[in-house]
């Protein structure tokens, strides 16, 4: 009986609805001449769900233009059809209404094609009808608007209750039985939903998509831990969040090139090794969770998710694993972005975040420019510890000619064979110590033996451009391995670029020009602000660093050059490409040019090679509370992406253009 009473309280209250009894209807004009019927004009969207929580989000203009297209040439067939989207990384089965990620592991998500839309009281966004739903609201609307009859009731087998009362005006009401039971009020209880149709009639922004045109390719991978933020983010959707700040920054600050059609896009490829690692085939996890103790329980398993990969890329066991994985990963992404991407023929680069990389055989002899002999050595199944077991005699005996022996023998050291560091010449060591900058691993080779064993690195199937490593402990790992030095004329032999950026509370973060450039105080580059500037607690920072050093001396006209120096703006952080050419950027202030100037060996091609970032305001209050997220921020550094797209495009003859603010 109360349920009877319930429904009836329910039609009174709809039929008493109207725009001048609800204080959220929107006010019409109900005497203009409505419009002639058109129809609805649809957009694809694809939902996503995280922590319980699910969003539908729109594709951007030109895919859901193509999955339109797709749908209404051929509904006959649409299971033949598959879409590319988002950059050719999702593909869309439109018959399925699915959308598969192309390069990693994901589960699908589902499509819709979407035409009306509702929002609640608490609905931060539109959502959504199902297609069948949207179809029937429709129908209803094409109805009214051709017959000029409103106020129309429309009831669907779900319970709700869709009412139209005019072109501007249409809510939805959830029948009062699927209220909460702590709901008491009848106006309450039967609060409706707003409802629009078509995509244009609700605030959203809708993407234009990204240029068909790949510039370049780079590979991020990701350091220790299965999270990449603060957030625990995976690094998928990290790399995603810093494939659009590179986007947004390549049409702010390349945007004169961009419409000249010289810039297109980079694209962004994330690399995955930690589920490798820590999956069922090693059985590693099981192992340490065997001998943790139970006290502090989520500290500890933080600990054992996070810093213990450190350990791993340590270990010779778990090194190898996390090596092969890495370039195997590497290797596959790169076939399949080349298979999609057939006319690509530009150059690659990688990004490393926390740990590094490293050199192979064919590496060591592509520099000696006596790549010719590898098929011998491979044929010998020689590799670099073997190779440096090798006499001269072992090396004529395979048919190795006196000249290139003599590169091989001083290159490879040797040490197997000296019984004493201390036979080796000057130049031996001296290239020994180089060859150590890359390899992570390679202990065996240095001649200060630390007793672990050397890694076999795979080798990658192109030639990296670039390597930029976020915040990286290369500099601490190689010298606790016994390495005081680099030889500044050590550079990779495949790779000509080598950043080492880091923000400055990083506690994982090292300097590497130290290592080469010891006899030098020299402050690392600082990345310019992607906006222009110079942080401004910092650009006063240092105006009263100055003004203080000025009175200290007694030097007149402090105030004035403190002014000065607070006013000047602060430069970016790249020199020019090749020596001579004209900077694409503002002029650099004097502190930055001189230091610029000072050769820091030939890692990276001449230039400088540590880039530090600037702290926000909020950071520099407590360096101890943001040190954890500073070790985390490059994902979503703006500065950090804009330093990458300078290094590729200044390669590529591309000006770089700062915008006005």
């Amino acid at each position: 009986m109360s349920s009877v009473i319930m429904q009836q309280e329910l039609s009174r209250l709809l039929d008493e609805a109207s725009p001048t009894s609800t204080s959220s209807y929107e006010m019409v004009d109900e005497e203009s001449v409505p419009d002639p019927y058109k129809d609805v004009q649809p957009h694809w969207f694809f939902c996503r769900r995280a922590d319980d929580s699910t969003s539908w989000l729109p594709f951007s203009r030109e895919d859901s233009d193509k999955l339109e297209n797709t749908y209404t040439t051929g509904k006959k067939h649409l299971l033949l059809f598959v879409i590319a989207v988002d950059g050719e990384r999702y593909d869309v089965h439109v018959k399925e209404r699915k959308r598969y990620a192309v390069y990693w592991e994901q589960g699908p998500t589902e499509v819709r094609r979407c035409t009306w839309f509702y929002k609640g009281d608490k609905d931060t966004r539109f959502m959504p009808y199902p297609e069948d739903f949207s179809k029937m609201l429709e129908e209803a609307f094409k109805d009214a608007v051709t017959s000029d009859q409103w106020k129309k009731k429309i009831d669907f087998p779900t319970g709700e209750t869709v009412i139209l009362h005019n072109p501007k005006l249409i809510m939805q009401y959830q029948p009062i039985g699927l209220q909460d039971d702590w709901i008491s009020s009848p106006s309450e209880q039967t609060r409706p939903r707003t409802v629009k149709r078509g995509v244009d009639s609700i605030s959203i922004d809708i993407p234009d998509g990204e240029p068909d045109q790949v510039d370049h390719l780079v590979f991020m991978v990701h350091g220790i831990g299965p999270a990449c933020d603060l957030r625990f983010r995976s690094i998928i959707q990290c790399v995603n969040d810093f494939r659009s700040a590179s986007l947004s920054l390549l049409a702010s600050h390349y945007k004169r090139a961009q419409q000249d059609g010289l810039v297109g896009r980079v694209e962004f490829l994330p690399v995955n090794w930690h589920s490798a690692l820590h999956g069922d085939a090693t059985g590693v996890d099981e192992d340490i969770q065997r001998i943790t103790l139970p006290s502090i329980s989520r500290l500890r398993h933080f600990t054992n998710d996070t810093l213990l990969d450190l350990f791993f890329y340590n270990s010779p066991t778990y090194c190898q694993t996390i090596v092969d994985t890495v370039a195997s990963e590497i290797n596959r992404l790169y076939a399949l972005f080349k298979q999609r991407h057939p006319d690509f023929n530009r150059a690659v680069s990688l990004v490393g975040h926390s740990l590094g990389y490293s050199n192979t055989l064919e590496q060591i002899l592509t520099k000696l420019d006596l790549k010719q002999y590898l098929d011998i050595f491979e044929s010998e199944n020689l590799d670099l510890e073997s190779l440096s077991l090798c006499k001269d005699s072992d090396l004529k005996d395979l048919g190795i000619p006196l000249g290139p022996r003599k590169k091989i023998l001083n290159s490879t050291l040797q040490i197997h064979n000296a019984e004493d560091p201390g036979e080796l010449s000057p130049e031996q060591s001296r290239f020994y110590r180089a060859q150590s900058v890359t390899s992570a691993v390679d202990y065996e080779y240095f001649n200060v033996g630390i007793g672990q064993v050397s890694i076999d690195y795979p080798q990658l199937a192109f030639q990296p451009q670039a390597f930029f490593a976020f915040g990286s402990p290369i500099g601490m790992f190689l010298t606790v391995r016994g390495l005081k030095r680099i030889d500044p004329n050590y550079t990779f032999p495949t790779c000509k670029s080598f950043y080492n950026i880091y923000h400055p509370y990083d506690p994982v973060a090292y300097r590497i020009e130290p290592m080469i450039v010891s006899e030098v105080d020299l402050e690392p580059m600082l990345i310019p602000h992607h906006k222009g500037r110079k942080r401004m607690h910092l650009e006063l920072k240092d105006s009263l660093t100055r003004m203080s050093m000025d009175l200290k001396n007694n030097v007149l006209g402090s105030l004035r050059t403190a002014w000065q120096s607070f006013a000047r703006i602060p430069v970016a952080a790249l020199p020019p490409v090749e020596e001579g050419e004209a900077s694409a950027e503002s002029s650099m202030n004097t502190e930055q040019t001189e230091e610029s100037e000072i050769k820091v060996g030939m890692l990276n091609g001449g230039r400088r090679i540590d880039y530090v970032l600037q702290e926000k305001p909020i950071e520099s209050f407590n360096e101890y509370l943001f040190a954890i997220q500073s070790h985390l921020c490059y994902w979503e550094s703006e500065d950090t992406a804009l330093l990458l797209l300078k290094d590729i495009y200044d390669k590529l003859g591309v000006a770089f253009e700062q915008p006005q603010q």
